[in-house]
């Protein structure tokens, strides 16, 4: 493996790494900590709910993003292994 590639198979990591522990932490803190509901007087709890499943829907697809590059990144290694079990040819 190049050193260019690592380098990149890094980054991509880390920032997997953050983008899993920030869905994570909106996930958790949407689930567990804020009160459902709250009908329609808007108060500080609904508007926080609806920013931290915001900020969680865009996680996610950042997340989605960074693993296909994960597999780009991997794919000659995917591809030997798939022809070695004699899945692919």
């Amino acid at each position: 493996m190049s050193m260019n590639k690592a380098v990149k198979l890094w980054f991509v990591n880390v920032i997997s790494f953050a983008l899993f522990s920030l869905l994570t932490l909106t996930g958790l803190i949407n689930w567990l900590f804020i009160p459902r509901g709250g009908g329609n007087e808007g108060g500080f709890a609904v508007h926080l709910r609806h920013f931290l499943r915001e900020v969680h829907e865009w996680t996610a697809l950042m997340f989605i993003v960074m693993i296909l590059i994960h597999l780009a990144l991997h794919w000659t290694h995917i591809k030997s292994n798939l022809q070695k079990y004699g899945i692919i040819k």
